[in-house]
């Protein structure tokens, strides 16, 4: 049937998991935020054909399974990212970390930053296509929401490295969510 319009057409898949995180906002001293605290938080994820074909084929006609999809991302959500406690890679609570609790190393991750939820988006969105592309899907995840309470989300698309500073980020030359692994932070544990 032809609409008598043309619109530029694409699927989408969308999933979305739900973690429970800790975090402190480093640089705002003298703030609710600087004491740590937590959120139970939920991340949406957008994911669409990478070539921008999407035909569908009249067999198979998806881009991939959604266990496929979905697999090794909430692999890491809930096996890394649930319950972590997330720093700037400045904070002083890291040196008490690294010399009175160093069991609990793998449980923090480290932010280039003040762990907010935008920069947390940006990584986030970074770490799935890193683990996508690994996968040889031909599927790029091209937006990212994180609802932090009922009332505040952050969404983010675009290219993660042009808002990520590692000016001053302590870690490793290809940081942990830029690779398709499930680290969460490049300390030498």
């Amino acid at each position: 049937m032809d609409w008598g319009i043309t619109l530029a057409m694409s699927f989408e898949i969308s999933f979305t998991r739900r973690y429970c995180m800790s975090h402190r906002l480093f640089n705002l001293k003298n703030s609710r935020c600087f004491i740590p605290h937590g959120h139970n938080e939920h991340v949406r994820v957008w994911l669409m054909a990478a070539g921008g074909t999407d035909q569908l084929d009249g067999a198979i006609n998806m881009m991939a399974p959604f266990a496929v999809l979905k697999s090794r991302w909430h692999q890491w959500i809930d096996d890394h990212v649930d319950h972590s406690l997330q720093l700037s890679s400045h904070d002083q609570l890291l040196d008490y970390f690294k010399t009175t609790e160093p069991e609990n190393l793998p449980r923090i991750m480290v932010m280039p930053g003040d762990p907010t939820t935008e920069l947390l988006a940006a990584c986030f969105l970074s770490k799935i296509n890193a683990i996508l592309f690994d996968q040889g899907l031909a599927v790029r995840c091209h937006k990212i929401e994180i609802i932090e309470t009922p009332t505040n989300s952050v969404s983010f698309s675009g290219n993660p490295a042009t808002v990520i500073s590692t000016d001053h980020y302590i870690g490793a030359s290809s940081p942990w969510w830029q690779r398709p692994d499930m680290s969460i932070n490049d300390l030498d544990i």
